[in-house]
């Protein structure tokens, strides 16, 4: 239970990205360049704790690894997401990057031999099922057409993948090394590759103020939180529970900025809730009871 509140929690953080993001886009700032401070603000909180409580060194054998994933979970997920925005939009962009929870449960077979059961099957369908809904339902219900091209799918899948990472680099280096030792090799690696597709704008002191603080609570809380419940649950389901996301941007988007669900968009939301719940309501035996009876 421990592990699943550090996830929810990171959830929620992970779901205020839209407010912040909403914000300094309109005060002319574009998108990778957002994504750029985001990193390198997160690295400064995370920099600062790790010399607070001597976890900033790394051994040099590990260095490749940790600038890995830098490249690929900040430079490529950030990039091919805003690809894939661009392209087909962000109803379809958002489906295809929470195909996540299923990219996690197959590499989680495959790196940390990790079982797929019925169960995690189960709630991995209904994740992606419900994320679809929600943000497909507006443009099925008034039958505007969905545009597709090759480059954009390819991009949001990308983007799905790269976001899968996060959780397999997780269980593979959080036993070696806490969470502030990884964000500070990996942050600003990542965020120097995005310079030089990014054109810097003025801003004002407000801006300043919002960059700072959506890296404080989307990127250095939420993944201090997050890898704080991945060392205490497995990671496919805590991908799942991550998925509590877009619900969490949607109720945020109605009270401040009175954007509705559509009727799908609620049934979407129930999928990923009860997904959730089965997370935390299926225990280790009951869930092999669950799988020798089917």
């Amino acid at each position: 239970m421990t592990g699943f509140l550090y996830v929810l929690t990171a959830a929620f953080m992970w779901g205020l990205i839209g407010v912040f993001t909403k914000f300094v886009l309109s005060q002319g700032v574009g998108a990778l360049e957002i994504a750029f401070w985001r990193a390198m603000f997160g690295w400064v909180f995370f920099f600062t704790h790790a010399l607070l409580a001597g976890q900033a060194r790394a051994h040099r054998s590990d260095l490749p690894a940790l600038f890995g994933f830098g490249f690929i979970c900040v430079t490529l997920f950030y990039g091919a997401y805003q690809v894939a925005i661009r392209d087909v939009g962000m109803a379809l962009a958002a489906v295809l990057l929470y195909t996540a929870p299923a990219w996690v449960a197959l590499l989680s077979r495959l790196v940390l031999k990790e079982r797929m059961t019925v169960v995690k099957a189960l709630c991995v369908g209904m994740t992606i099922l419900g994320v679809a809904c929600i943000s497909l339902g507006p443009k099925l219900m008034s039958g505007t057409a969905i545009e597709l091209n090759a480059v954009g799918l390819g991009a949001g899948l990308l983007s799905g993948f790269t976001y899968a990472l996060y959780y397999i680099f997780g269980k593979k280096f959080l036993y070696r090394y806490p969470t502030p030792t990884i964000f500070v090799y990996a942050l600003p690696f990542g965020a120097l590759l995005l310079l030089p597709f990014i054109d810097f704008t003025p801003k004002s002191a407000e801006t300043w103020l919002m960059l700072a603080g959506m890296a404080l609570v989307t990127s250095y809380g939420a993944f201090s939180f997050y890898y704080a419940g991945l060392k205490r649950m497995d990671a496919t389901f805590a991908s799942i529970v991550a998925t509590f996301e877009p619900v969490v941007a949607a109720v945020t988007a109605f009270l401040l900025f009175g954007e509705k669900f559509s009727m799908l968009g609620y049934a979407g939301s129930t999928l990923i809730i009860g997904a959730v719940l089965m997370v935390v309501l299926v225990r280790p035996g009951a869930e092999k009871a669950v799988e020798s009876e089917a």
